[in-house]
């Protein structure tokens, strides 16, 4: 009797249990041959508060590390992300980790597979050797939307390479002040430009589709940041952008229509304010305009430690910021570390109903919608065959190409018959000065190795980190390296980092002097600037050379214009080269005439910052150089 009663409760629990969740065949967000919004529905039919609520967060992955597998066997957690200071594993490294955390989330009750995140935004920037591309200012002086397509999908390659599903990038931001510390990540002034390179980096990036379209080699994208946070007051960084709808419509939205057009998978949420109103907060346009009017499908992300900057000072109410962002229409939060408190405040404010299941609902659908679409559950671990794409000579030669048709020759010679460029490749002696002529850091910019750049001489220069080796060192060619292969091999050159009074007339039997000066690296409010002058020691570099009967090419390394008139009579011929990248060998393929010089500019030159803000089509236009300028060679 005890036997056939045992049995009988038994049977019961498989029926209750079946019922409840289906047979295995009925388990339709297992099965990839169902619909992508079956799968979704039929995950979130089975979910938990809590296991919805993991889903809405993204965490420092450095989490994983201090507190082994809590974030994902307790938390719960749907995404992680590496911030701009995790910086100096190999490909491989970071893959393995990332599988690691991957077999840690896939073990969970419904195996879930957690999605990981990292800026790439111009290349697979946190990674040593990775092939670095030039920043967006300078491949929006390219004009070229087929090799941004390229840029984009070497990028993701890259990604891939390392087990990381998506790239937060890329940045649609319309910069209308070149005071703004984040200027060099736009790719121009004009949203006419800015639109057309985001339609192509989002096709090289996602594959052209929808999320994505080829789950081996593309990633998931994040345009960025929404919106309206090129046109701040001051060009000050977070600061508050003050618009009619004919200007953010017209020349801060489109990129974002674009975006979603093209089926980006996510939108991440500028720190800035419109007429006063936080972003973050801003539900007329997160909810009423992009996810209702424009129909965006995927999910919109905050940004680091964004949803604490809606007080000040931050986190002042943090219960009120949480609920504030997330009925806005904020679907994932980027914590990064308090994810404790997080969680525990957005329970309650469920449960009290002070944020409606509903919004719940339609956060963690977008959420798990892309990552069915990503093809996260059928290809959730990283694979080690793309580890050879990494930073290969393949991909170093599309960036090359990517230097030399965003260089941009602003002066050629003094005269009209004075020509400076193309520089004559052989003579007895040149002379090469600046320290920008032999430092990748300050070559590459910010968001480079690390958040705010590094300095490839290993010193502390400025707010500069002091990094020592291998920081100093990535694979790449500095422009005093592509200058020394480029002349002829009986060529002496000579490389004077501070030249004095006494440098030229020391070495005044050079053919000519090569000046490299321009911007210490650096990102975000760091480089906000009111003044836009060039680094120091610059200025004298500039002024203890030029002028001293020796011809005297400038080449300004810089993520936006900066106050060149001054010096300008004293210069014989002045080229751009907007902060290129590891490959400086692109900035010598146009200085001695192995290429064309065809970039033009992708932001107006200004003659001082009292005209700031000045933009193409402004009613007093008076530049210096005007939007588009360059001289073709």
């Amino acid at each position: 009797m005890f036997g056939v009663r045992s049995l009988f409760f038994s049977a019961a629990i498989v029926i209750l249990f079946v019922g409840s969740y289906g047979g295995a065949a009925e388990i339709k967000y297992k099965d990839p041959k169902a619909a992508v919004e079956e799968r979704v529905e039929d995950l979130l039919t089975r979910m938990t508060l809590p296991e919805k609520l993991g889903q809405m967060c993204q965490v420092d992955r450095f989490n994983f590390t201090k507190i082994s597998s809590e974030i994902f066997t307790k938390y719960l957690i749907g995404s992680v992300l590496s911030n701009p200071f995790d910086t100096g594993a190999g490909p491989l490294d970071r893959l393995h980790l990332s599988n690691a955390m991957q077999r840690l989330s896939l073990s969970m009750r419904l195996g879930i597979p957690m999605l990981y995140a990292i800026d790439a935004v111009h290349g697979h920037n946190t990674f040593i050797n990775a092939t670095i591309f030039p920043h967006n200012v300078g491949l929006g002086a390219t004009r070229d939307p087929q090799l941004i397509k390229k840029i984009g999908a070497i990028t993701a390659l890259e990604v891939k390479a390392t087990g990381i599903a998506q790239a937060f990038a890329p940045c649609v931001a319309v910069c209308r002040d070149p005071r703004w510390g984040r200027c060099y990540e736009s790719y121009s002034e004009d949203p006419k430009v800015v639109n057309m390179m985001t339609e192509s980096i989002i096709d090289g990036l996602q594959g052209n589709a929808p999320y994505i379209a080829d789950v081996k080699t593309n990633v998931a994208g994040c345009a960025k940041h929404f919106v309206g946070d090129g046109g701040t007051v001051g060009g000050i960084n977070e600061n508050n952008t003050v618009a009619d709808n004919a200007t953010i419509f017209g020349i801060h939205m489109p990129p974002f229509e674009i975006a979603v057009k093209k089926g980006i998978a996510s939108i991440m949420v500028s720190y800035s304010s419109i007429n006063g109103v936080k972003m973050h907060t801003h539900k007329a346009l997160i909810t009423d305009y992009l996810k209702n009017t424009l129909k965006f499908q995927g999910f919109v992300i905050s940004d680091w430690k964004g949803i604490d900057r809606i007080t000040t000072p931050e986190r002042a109410n943090y219960t009120y910021s949480i609920e504030a962002s997330i009925n806005a229409g904020i679907d994932m939060v980027m914590i990064p570390y308090e994810y404790k408190e997080f969680l525990e405040k957005l329970t309650k404010l469920v449960d009290g109903g002070f944020i409606p299941m509903s919004r719940i609902d339609d956060a963690v659908r977008r959420v798990l919608r892309v990552k069915f679409s990503i093809g996260l559950f059928e290809n959730p671990m990283g694979e080690t065959t793309l580890a050879p794409e990494f930073g290969s000579e393949g991909h170093r030669e599309i960036a090359r190409e990517a230097v030399r048709k965003s260089v941009v020759l602003l002066k050629n010679g003094k005269t009209n018959t004075d020509k400076v460029v193309p520089l004559p490749r052989k003579a007895k002696k040149i002379l090469v000065v600046g320290q920008h002529a032999s430092n990748m850091g300050w070559q590459c910019g910010g968001f480079t190795l690390t958040w705010q750049g590094f300095n490839g001489t290993g010193e502390k220069i400025g707010h500069n980190t002091a990094w020592k080796l291998p920081m100093g060192k990535t694979t790449g060619t500095t422009i005093l390296e592509a200058i020394q292969k480029a002349v002829d091999p009986t060529t002496e050159v000579v490389y004077v980092v501070e030249p004095n009074q006494e440098t030229s007339k020391l070495h005044s039997d050079a053919a000519y002097t090569i000046v490299v000066v321009g911007e210490v690296p650096y990102a975000e409010t760091k480089g906000d600037s009111s003044t836009l002058s060039i680094a120091e020691p610059g200025p004298a570099t500039i002024s203890n050379t030029c002028g001293s009967g020796m011809k005297c090419l400038v080449v300004l390394v810089t993520g936006r214009p900066l106050v060149i008139e001054p010096y300008l009579e004293k210069i014989d011929a002045l080229a751009v080269a907007w902060l290129p990248g590891t490959e400086g060998s692109g900035v010598t393929d146009v200085l001695f005439g192995d290429h064309p010089f065809t970039g033009t500019l992708p932001r107006t030159w200004m003659k001082n910052v009292a005209q700031l803000p000045m933009n193409v089509g402004d009613k007093n236009y008076d530049p210096l150089f005007p939007f588009g300028f360059g001289i073709k060679t």
